[in-house]
């Protein structure tokens, strides 16, 4: 069709309306180089947090069954994969802990002891000199006998009492080298508590981020599973405190208060089902946002690949840049090292 006049004007955009064959999408397509030029997300190893398990045994990995290619590491263990990280670029690692069932009691009480295996791993970290940062989960589930992230009475989460214990487990984190706290509990007003607790011992330079909208999800079994959380919860539901998958205006309201309480960061778990409510925290807010890429994605994409079904290489990457399309600044996945060595080596 020929060109009359001026193009017609797109009433939604403002934007000139596609005129075919003047307008050909496919130009800018055509060649590697184009397509590079005029990408509009990239994803880099600077956007990667990867998230790794720690046991206070000999063993340097032991395999997670459910989660093919993640393994538990011993505290000297992650020393080294932490270096191997590190030297990678990666800026970040999140350290879970898999707690012996003789150390689980109703009250979490190891999650206090400045001798647990999570601290111990940090003092190791650290003590390597090491140019990576390191996050600590704030929540009780892998030191409770009952699997739940927060104190019992009968079959209710205690919110306020959680709170102190999540307190002082902030604080002996912070005290072992933590540079970043992550509470992942969903009680309220705990991020208020950590923060003020945390200033006032002097560690103001420690960040948080907020899992400030998790959802009581299916997708995190296999994780439960690495820190040995699966057997003490059985069938047991967190939907009194994590958030029901339906609700998307609620998670802007769990964002907004975590960040009036003092949230350097947010995190939106699980990754996948909810990039919606990364794009509303991220439009909303405008602070640093970010996603958890959690075990059930992992063991979905790994699971596929190995089965030959999808190309795991390719889906991973392109499962990455859906969360950077959507707006997170940064992820938390299992993929981490391995994407890590594909991006270096282009």
């Amino acid at each position: 069709m020929p060109f009359n006049g001026r193009p017609k004007i797109s009433s939604r955009t403002g934007t000139p309306a596609p005129s075919f064959p003047t307008t050909r999408m496919r130009r800018n397509r055509r060649t590697d180089w184009s397509r590079r030029l005029v990408a509009e997300n990239q994803l880099s190893v600077d956007d990667l947090i990867w998230p790794v398990f720690v046991h206070a045994g000999d063993e340097p990995k032991i395999p997670i069954p459910s989660m093919p290619g993640v393994v538990r590491y011993s505290v000297d263990a992650l020393v080294d994969a932490a270096g191997d990280a590190a030297a990678l670029g990666i800026p970040m690692i999140a350290v879970f802990p898999h707690v012996e069932a003789a150390l689980k009691d109703p009250q979490g009480s190891n999650a206090v002891d400045p001798d647990n295996v999570v601290c111990k791993a940090v003092r190791a970290i650290k003590g390597a000199n090491l140019n990576i940062g390191v996050m600590c989960d704030a929540a009780l589930d892998p030191f409770t006998s009952h699997g739940h992230d927060g104190l019992l009475r009968g079959e209710e989460i205690l919110n306020d009492e959680t709170v102190e214990v999540l307190v002082r487990q902030s604080l002996i984190q912070a005290e072992a080298g933590c540079d970043v706290i992550s509470p992942s509990d969903m009680m309220d007003g705990r991020i208020h508590a950590i923060r003020t607790a945390l200033d006032a011992a002097g560690h103001t330079h420690v960040q948080i981020m907020a899992y400030a909208a998790k959802y009581s999800s299916g997708f995190y079994g296999p994780f439960r599973d690495a820190v040995g959380s699966a057997s003490t919860l059985g069938k047991g539901s967190k939907a009194t405190y994590q958030m029901a998958p339906s609700n998307g205006d609620e998670a802007l309201r769990e964002v907004a208060l975590d960040i009036a309480e003092g949230a350097d960061m947010v995190m939106v778990k699980p990754g996948m089902p909810y990039l919606d409510i990364v794009r509303r925290v991220k439009d909303t807010f405008g602070v640093p946002t970010f996603a958890y890429q959690v075990s059930g994605e992992y063991a979905m994409l790994r699971a596929a690949d190995e089965r030959g079904w999808l190309d795991g290489d390719r889906v991973v990457l392109e499962s990455l840049m859906g969360f950077k399309r959507a707006g997170a600044d940064g992820v938390l996945t299992y993929f981490a090292v391995e994407v890590a060595h594909r991006l270096k080596s282009g």
